[in-house]
């Protein structure tokens, strides 16, 4: 869209995401089989016809940049890019020292293509947004900033920046992860109204704001903690409420979705939600679609029609490449050139691809990574304490596997 440029903040390191972190940052995770986390909010400009867009990368790049550069190449067209921008040490001898000096380190970025909005988007969450509609709303209102937000669970309200807001959506009230008797939206007590930590500023805001940020050397230069906080008194800072975003062939169901996949449950959760016989995210929708890279590969293969060993997938999800010969795969997700060997059970598991499952293998509540291979007749997910002695394990019990582990071999 002429006049807006977009910056995602894609440099998270996601600790809580660990083993899946060990060799990517957050936004590079793969998910939902075919696709990694950075590429719903790229669908989301993309589908809104924004492609001025500038990924802002940090803490263990390099599979996020290959996968920008396979999938997100934008080419022959004038002013119109996706490009990564690597930390560079623009302003000194030091890394991004939080979100609003991510941007601040960027801003001979802004100020060479002189737009007249910046949306400043999170790059590590799973949801659908028409951005435009967000736009018009900052525009109708002729608000300074303007920020996206959702109603969330009073217990997880230490997570959020929680706001308030008038009748007409202007933000009178802010607090940045309140550890204590957060601000609780009027009429509904178990539920705060939280920031999701989407933006758009006018460009002059925007620079104004983070220059006095960067010679506050007391700031944490973080839109939650010190941005936000400073600019809302003046009176021109609005919400967006993304419950009231519309999609073309989005179903009643998916109003309001969006889910920051932080943890491994959370993650594992969201995955879940996809295969769901009316799933709140739909990866299907012919109007809003989602675009991705994977490697070249044959349709999914499903082979034997025997007594006792059939392959089948059951309440799933298989992507390209794949072979379930003679096993039953239920309930889950598998990523790319997946071989499920005769006899194997899977369920309830999130395979992100090129995974080899040996026969007789018997899996449940299980994220496997790319590349592991599970010799035969292994069993995970039926002895606890055991897989706790083998594996990495949430807090909600989901086994973890990470990328390159070679399982059952001696």
């Amino acid at each position: 869209m002429s006049g807006v440029l977009t910056m995602i903040l894609a440099g998270g390191e996601g600790t809580r995401l660990a083993p899946l972190t060990g060799i990517r940052a957050k936004p590079a995770v793969p998910f939902g089989g075919n696709y990694r986390i950075i590429d719903f909010v790229l669908n989301n400009f993309v589908n809104s016809d924004f492609l001025q867009i500038f990924v802002i990368t940090q803490f263990k790049s390099h599979s996020l940049m290959k996968h920008l550069g396979r999938a997100w190449r934008v080419s022959g067209l004038t002013n119109r890019f996706i490009d990564p921008i690597p930390a560079q040490m623009q302003t000194g001898k030091h890394w991004y020292l939080g979100t609003a000096d991510a941007i601040y380190q960027n801003l001979h970025l802004i100020h060479g293509l002189d737009p007249e909005q910046v949306c400043i988007f999170g790059g590590d969450h799973i949801y659908k947004m028409d951005v435009r509609q967000m736009l018009d709303f900052h525009r109708q209102n002729n608000a300074s900033m303007t920020v996206a937000a959702i109603p969330v669970p009073v217990a997880d309200a230490h997570h959020f920046g929680v706001i308030e807001v008038d009748a007409n959506g202007k933000m009178i009230g802010f607090e940045e992860k309140p550890q204590a008797n957060p601000k609780t939206i009027p009429g509904r007590p178990d539920y705060v109204l939280a920031s999701m930590g989407n933006y758009i500023f006018e460009k002059g805001c925007l620079i104004d704001s983070l220059e006095t940020d960067a010679a506050d050397p007391d700031s944490s230069h973080d839109f939650g903690k010190n941005i936000i906080p400073k600019l809302y008194p003046g009176g021109d800072v609005y919400v967006y409420d993304f419950s009231s975003n519309m999609i073309r062939g989005e179903q009643e169901i998916s109003r309001g979705y969006w889910r920051d996949v932080g943890t491994l449950d959370s993650y594992y959760e969201a995955n879940m939600d996809l295969i769901a016989v009316i799933p709140p995210f739909d990866l299907y929708n012919r109007y809003w679609p989602l675009r991705s890279y994977t490697p070249p590969m044959p349709p999914a293969k499903f082979v034997h029609d025997e007594a006792n060993r059939t392959g089948q997938a059951i309440s799933s999800m298989v992507s390209s490449g794949c072979i379930i010969s003679g096993s039953i795969v239920y309930h889950s997700i598998l990523g790319y050139n997946v071989h499920v060997h005769s006899h194997a059970y899977i369920e309830k598991c999130v395979l992100m691809g090129n995974n080899d499952i040996g026969r007789g293998c018997r899996i449940r509540r299980a994220i496997i990574d790319k590349d592991v291979k599970i010799a035969p007749n292994t069993v995970i997910g039926e002895d606890m304490s055991l897989d706790r002695q083998r594996f990495h394990v949430s807090e909600g019990g989901v086994i973890v596997i990470p990328k390159g582990a070679r399982v059952g071999f001696d």
